[in-house]
């Protein structure tokens, strides 16, 4: 584990954004911890987050030319992660992200920001079904733009319907690596470093043997 996901997971669970208890999950399954990234709801807990972006982007995304945040919960992210990267890289990273609906008057159009053109890098929280990264490569390819990657803030690394997590299948859909800046593994990696509960860090492991990919 690097130590910017070390630091990301204690901030994350300091913040209560990670909890641990018992949570029931859309899914119906009862989960041992929960992520909630909407609780990066401060300046300084978003441009923690926007930090943990361009260090998990720095580390692994390949070349891009434009950050794309989905409406709504990506708007934030991207324009964060923008600022961020050009705080810590040097790298002045233009973002755009979408409208819900089209607008019929001043300039129009569905986009917001900058031109989608290029390598656009996907920036979300999570993907759960997929649909958000789906209707986010409509987009991005609508305007002629190449959509070359997705970045999460945590990766579930379990199964959905079937066995392939929803990660894997939008891999395998789109054709498009998906990073993230921690994942079950990293969880219980720092559960393990961090001298957490034992029943806890066994509660974890239990979920991630009967739901893990």
């Amino acid at each position: 584990m690097q130590a910017y996901q070390r630091e990301f997971l204690g901030f994350a669970a300091a913040i209560g954004a990670l909890r641990f208890g018992e949570f029931t999950l859309k899914s119906g399954r009862r989960s041992p911890y929960f992520f909630n990234a909407g609780l990066f709801d401060t300046g300084a807990r978003l441009a923690r987050l926007a930090a943990a972006y361009a260090a998990r982007i720095g580390a692994s995304a390949d070349a891009f030319d434009v950050l794309y945040g989905p409406a709504y919960k990506g708007i934030p992210l991207a324009a964060a992660t923008s600022i961020a990267l050009a705080r810590e890289t040097g790298r002045d990273v233009p973002y755009a992200f979408n409208r819900k609906e089209a607008k019929d008057h001043g300039e129009g159009g569905v986009i917001v920001g900058h031109p989608l053109a290029g390598r656009v890098l996907i920036i979300d929280d999570v993907i759960t079904a997929g649909t958000s990264v789906r209707e986010s490569i409509e987009v991005i390819r609508a305007a002629g733009a190449q959509p070359m990657g997705v970045v999460i803030a945590l990766d579930r690394q379990e199964r959905g319907a079937g066995e392939r997590s929803a990660v894997a299948e939008v891999q395998d859909l789109f054709g498009i690596p998906v990073f993230s800046i921690v994942s079950l593994d990293d969880l219980i990696e720092f559960l393990e470093i961090s001298e957490s509960d034992s029943a806890l860090r066994d509660a974890v492991r239990t979920y991630r043997s009967r739901y893990g990919v």
